[in-house]
């Protein structure tokens, strides 16, 4: 019985972990799309584009070493991702709205 309720509680984190990095994947996915449709709407100019590429590839390497080294995102990595990804998507929105010529 303690064997099966150990092996109930290690299924139920192993999920848990996976859900939440499945959600900071998804929100990495809709930021690039963003970008995408930024430039083929001509919100963003070639620079804009340049810079918002260079931090999403940035934080994309960073999500994978931070899931490298352990089953998953710690509650401090997923923390510091997140709010990078706050930034990142408050600045999409910023260059996109600017008043730039294209």
């Amino acid at each position: 019985m303690k064997r099966l309720i150990g092996v109930s509680m290690a299924v139920g984190l192993f999920l848990c972990l996976e859900a939440q990095a499945q959600r900071v994947v998804n929100r990495q996915k809709a930021q690039h799309e963003r970008i995408e449709q930024g430039v083929r709407s001509g919100e963003l100019t070639k620079r804009e584009t340049a810079r918002l590429a260079t931090r999403e590839r940035e934080l994309r390497q960073d999500i994978r070493r931070d899931r490298a080294d352990g089953p998953g995102l710690t509650a401090p990595e997923r923390a510091r991702i997140e709010a990078r990804q706050d930034r990142l998507s408050r600045d999409i929105y910023r260059q996109k709205h600017d008043a730039q010529r294209r």
